[in-house]
């Protein structure tokens, strides 16, 4: 599969990538545990279908040390007992904040509440930039079919 635009080879894509790859890097810096960073982002582009997001998630959290059994279950982390209350926490609100055309009124009182019991206000709002990050990185991947499969770890982001 060849995907419909090189990002690598417009200037256009250039100019504007270069902010994203800078909020990408900005958000690593958080203090959101970094594991709970790569299953959020997996879990969003899991929801989204964006296969060259969930090959480089997938891939980065395996070399910063998450283990296969817990990238396994992130697709049904509900019925799954290996992630802690927080992680479920950050989850729910990535699934209601990514699925916010599905959910009329968007994320609910109560699962912003039981987010806000697990992390700090600044943890929140790299919770809440990383899920909109990664739904913004999904589109400008999922519209130009970006290919999955080869990303190396270490590519865009050092690993932990």
């Amino acid at each position: 599969m060849d995907a419909r635009l090189n990002y690598f080879a417009s200037p256009t894509a250039g100019k504007a990538l270069k902010y994203f790859m800078s909020a990408g890097k900005a958000l690593k810096e958080s203090p959101l545990p970094p594991a709970t960073q790569e299953l959020v982002a997996l879990r969003v582009s899991q929801i989204n279908g964006c296969a060259v997001c969930i090959d480089m998630h997938t891939k980065e959290a395996a070399a910063a040390g998450e283990t296969p059994v817990r990238l396994n279950l992130v697709a049904a982390w509900r019925e799954a007992t290996v992630f802690t209350e927080a992680e479920r926490a950050a989850l729910e609100l990535a699934e209601e904040g990514t699925r916010v055309a599905d959910a009329a009124g968007g994320v609910s009182d109560e699962v912003w509440a039981n987010a806000a019991k697990h992390y700090e206000e600044e943890q929140l709002t790299a919770l809440v930039i990383l899920v909109s990050f990664m739904n913004s990185v999904n589109r400008l991947n999922i519209i130009t079919r970006q290919p999955a499969g080869d990303y190396q770890a270490g590519r865009f982001h050092q690993t932990a």
